[in-house]
């Protein structure tokens, strides 16, 4: 599909709310296959979803550590996983330090999902991304761990006020830049 059509539709979903104000574009095209191309979602004309770019808002992460060490980032420990974590350990161990023990195992998953998404984010596998995110439920791309996915149904029309204020929990643990959309689509309401 051509990126003028794939640009028609996607801005189609839009949310009425946020119609003018959120806009996708591709300022650069690809001249080689194995070069990519930049695009960019952008809102209220100012690119958003760009790594690139050091006069961004949204915070971008270098390395897992950084997303480890995030402040802003809180990972909920469940009883089923200091549970985990205790019959791992084989011998006695406080609990504070099971808790502790469940959080680093948690927090080193959520930076790697949170690295590879990042990683992802080029406009060859934007237009691939996009292309799924039409022809799947938007369900699926609220509940998936792509963050371009994630984008794509936040701004979405189909996805309704009491949802998107029943998300909340769920956002605390997903990237700054998916965080951004969801803000934006909630002071929008």
């Amino acid at each position: 599909m051509s990126w003028s059509k794939l640009k028609q539709q996607l801005e189609g979903f839009l949310s009425p709310a946020l119609e003018g104000r959120v806009e996708y574009r591709a300022p650069g095209y690809r001249y080689l296959p194995d070069k990519s191309g930049i695009c960019y979602i952008s809102v209220d004309r100012r690119n958003i979803l760009n790594m690139g770019d050091k006069t961004n808002t949204i915070r971008w992460y270098q390395t897992e550590l950084e997303i480890k060490n995030d402040p802003d980032i809180r990972i909920p420990v469940s009883k089923e996983e200091i549970e985990a974590v205790r019959q791992a350990a084989k011998g006695p161990v406080p609990e504070d330090r099971l808790i502790i023990m469940a959080r680093s195992r948690l927090s080193t998953e959520h930076a790697k999902e949170l690295m590879s998404a990042q990683a992802t984010l080029v406009k060859s596998n934007f237009i691939v991304v996009a292309n799924k995110f039409l022809t799947t439920p938007i369900e699926e791309s609220l509940e998936s761990r792509d963050m371009v996915l994630n984008i794509l149904a936040l701004v979405d029309r189909r996805v309704g006020k009491k949802r998107i204020l029943g998300m909340t929990e769920k956002m605390e643990l997903k990237h700054p830049v998916v965080q951004y959309f969801y803000e934006l689509r909630r002071g929008a309401l």
